[in-house]
């Protein structure tokens, strides 16, 4: 522990909720840069569920960080939970999250073994990269109130990041 650390135990954190939540979303998108950082990802994760424990998750904002920050977790639970925020963002009003709320879906649905609704999660199997199973009743249309493109564009861009892992 050096000097830096006894300080930030000194100082009060004067964050509200609404500002911890916005941070600990910019946190996780920049943590998925380095995904081994797991103890990071739990921290976040925890602290969210603590916040809406405590009734602290309250606007679209709120609901919109939260759901950024469980999205970036690690477990089933986190993916459904994201995917409840997301949903609680888009009723407030906050239009971006219905695409969050797909990919919440989408990640939940692969985590527990099933095809994705809408291909938002690009995964790596048999060390290719693609879309896996997607369920094909789901429709462009769907896709498009979502605010996820078309499924051939999802997997043009499997297809680029599999020539740019290739090259």
């Amino acid at each position: 522990m050096n000097d830096d650390d006894d300080e930030a135990l000194e100082r009060p954190n004067l964050e509200g909720p609404s500002e911890e939540l916005e941070r600990l979303a910019r946190e996780s998108l920049e943590a998925q840069a380095d995904p081994t950082d797991l103890a990071g990802t739990r921290r976040r994760c925890q602290r969210v569920i603590e916040l809406y424990a405590q009734g602290q998750i309250i606007d679209a904002q709120d609901n919109f960080h939260a759901a950024w920050v469980l999205l970036c977790g690690e477990s089933a639970a986190h993916f459904k939970l994201a995917r409840m925020f997301a949903r609680r963002a888009a009723e407030l009003g906050e239009a971006r999250a219905w695409t969050l709320e797909a990919m919440a879906w989408d990640r939940w649905l692969v985590a527990s073994g099933k095809p994705q609704r809408f291909g938002t999660q690009i995964l790596k199997q048999h060390g290719r990269w693609s879309l896996g199973a997607v369920d094909p009743a789901v429709t462009d249309l769907e896709r498009a109130f979502y605010g996820v493109p078309p499924l051939y564009v999802q997997r043009q861009r499997a297809e680029q990041l599999q020539r740019q892992e290739s090259a």
